[in-house]
């Protein structure tokens, strides 16, 4: 069924976007990998569907289980309901059993779609928390025009988005991190994403990826790959 919606939206997102890609090559030859992005519209997930090469399962709002079409179309994506607000412990078990079975677990660990200022808030530690415990590599993806998608189909114009692919990388440690470890490593994955964005997308790391920038550093405390657990 995947594969179904996937053809699918292949097919029907050129009518409605112009979408540049760069850094294809950074995405690995296979699973299991954790794919984190901005959010900024309900076409971001189509979006990156149709871009990655592999199976990506996503989160999804449990209050979309009420709207007959988007229950349909999310579980025909394989996608992981999840409660919002909450420690959802079943969401986590399905997290993580997408990685063992070698998967891609799509996240936005802003938690929510950005609204009327498009640009990153503060992370959630749910990636961190998952990435850490299964010990697998993240790939950070930055998006941006799908915003623009609303206003400009009912003037039956092509939006204009962008998909920046970022070079997948392991937090600095594996296994039972916690706490501010935790807070330390969202903020690793924002970074990521905030300097694959234009200045205006960056929101609350804004002024954190100028400091990297200007310093030359940032990269020290990002290992291709973690020790194991």
């Amino acid at each position: 069924m995947y594969r179904v919606l996937k053809k699918l939206v292949q097919w029907l997102l050129p009518l409605l976007l112009r979408v540049r890609v760069t850094g294809r090559e950074n995405f690995p030859p296979s699973g299991p990998y954790i794919l984190v992005t901005n959010h900024l519209s309900a076409y971001d997930s189509p979006l990156l569907m149709a871009v990655c090469p592999h199976t990506v399962r996503a989160f999804a709002a449990s209050k979309h289980k009420r709207n007959l079409f988007y229950a349909l179309v999310l579980n025909m994506a394989g996608s992981i309901w999840v409660r919002r607000g909450e420690i959802d412990r079943e969401a986590l078990r399905g997290a993580m059993e997408v990685l063992e079975r070698g998967e891609v677990l799509g996240m936005a660990p802003e938690g929510t779609r950005a609204r009327r200022v498009y640009a990153l808030q503060p992370g959630k530690t749910g990636a961190a928390y998952l990435a850490t415990r299964a010990n697998v590599p993240i790939v950070p993806v930055g998006i941006t025009g799908t915003e623009k998608v609303k206003e400009n189909l009912p003037r039956l114009r092509r939006t204009d988005v962008t998909v920046t692919i970022g070079e997948p990388f392991h937090l600095p440690e594996s296994g039972r991190v916690r706490g501010p470890k935790l807070d330390e490593y969202t903020d690793i994955i924002m970074r990521r994403i905030a300097a694959l964005l234009p200045s205006e997308y960056r929101g609350v790391y804004a002024d954190k990826v100028q400091e990297v920038a200007a310093s030359g550093r940032g990269n020290e405390h990002l290992p291709a790959r973690a020790p194991a657990s």
